[in-house]
């Protein structure tokens, strides 16, 4: 069965890494501990992945 709490960035599950959920656009989105900053700072870097990135502006 597949675990769609992965990474939206890099598909590892919560039994591989810390994953925290997160809201936007209406939807629900998974992201590890390693890709929270590009999330925060760039999140230019999540096109393809996250809708309207290219978009949003980093702090």
């Amino acid at each position: 069965m597949e675990n769609h709490k992965n990474c939206l960035v890099c598909n590892k599950g919560p039994e591989e890494i810390p994953v925290t959920q997160f809201y936007y656009k209406e939807s629900s989105f998974f992201i590890c501990c390693q890709h929270i900053p590009v999330l925060i700072h760039d999140p230019q870097k999540l096109v393809g992945f996250l809708p309207d990135a290219d978009k949003m502006q980093g702090v």
